[in-house]
């Protein structure tokens, strides 16, 4: 199997189903995103120390491939059968969230990204993420979307900036609070 088929040199592309759709459709733009994303996972991944954070990693990389098939899958074809997102998946998130959380200082203000390199990669995985659900919540306004995929994105996003702040902890980095500039 060739990686290239030409089939888009004109700047469509086809969905799971045989539907072809221009190249920056806003579907493409939210499965592309969460593609974007899974990369950014990727790299995360590659800088985690703890291996059952790789693992939780991991497994999310997975679920961002059943969620681009998803989103990948033309919604007027009813006999194309996507991969599932399952309630467990975004109870896994909660769970994973509620324990680094319990190992966190709370949080009491805003905090800037940064400080150590991990830290930087959640926070920008988290901004992608972010993007990732706009789009999709775009698409949902004009064909409708699983409910489920959207709060899959919301909730990862959130996980990412709790993991953003564990990963901190265990570097032993000093968050920065963003402290607003007062009007002169």
């Amino acid at each position: 199997m060739k990686v290239y088929t030409k089939t888009g040199d004109k700047g469509t592309t086809a969905l799971f189903g045989g539907a072809r759709v221009p190249k920056n459709h806003i579907r493409i733009e939210a499965y592309g995103t969460v593609d974007e994303l899974n990369s950014q996972l990727g790299l995360l991944r590659d800088h985690t120390k703890e291996a059952a954070l790789r693992a939780t990693l991991k497994e999310i990389q997975s679920r961002l491939f059943t969620v681009g098939a998803i989103l990948a899958t033309d919604p007027s074809k009813k006999n194309v059968q996507a991969p599932d997102l399952r309630t467990s998946d975004v109870v896994m998130l909660e769970n994973e969230i509620d324990q680094m959380e319990q190992k966190v200082e709370p949080l009491r203000s805003f905090i800037l990204p940064g400080g150590h390199p991990v830290v930087s990669y959640c926070h920008i995985a988290r901004c992608v993420c972010r993007r990732a659900e706009r789009q999709t919540v775009h698409l949902d306004h004009l064909q409708s979307v699983q409910p489920l995929v959207i709060q899959y994105l919301n909730r990862l996003s959130d996980y990412l900036f709790v993991l953003a702040r564990y990963i901190a902890k265990i570097e032993q980095v000093e968050e920065v609070v963003w402290t607003a500039r007062k009007s002169s």
